[in-house]
């Protein structure tokens, strides 16, 4: 059921946190950018989470999604 609740909360946190920075991008790189910032915020937060519960690891999830957009943009691969 976790696993659920991960995809689920990530795959909106990830939609929220591409529109927040302005990014473009497909569904799946979306969702994926969602999972991946609830797995960050998720673990960055967990002590936030024990003391406000779901919100908290909503907000982590949306921050942690908008830190690995920031860590692409400034990173990844450029375009041209």
């Amino acid at each position: 059921m976790a696993i659920v609740y991960l995809i689920i909360i990530g795959a909106a946190a990830g939609f929220i946190a591409t529109r927040l920075m302005k990014l473009e991008t497909d569904l799946v790189t979306t969702i994926a950018i969602g999972i991946a910032g609830a797995l960050i915020g998720g673990f960055v937060l967990r002590a936030l989470i024990a003391v406000m519960g779901w919100a908290a690891g909503f907000v982590g999830a949306v921050l942690g999604a908008m830190l690995l957009i920031w860590l692409w943009e400034t990173y990844g691969p450029k375009r041209k």
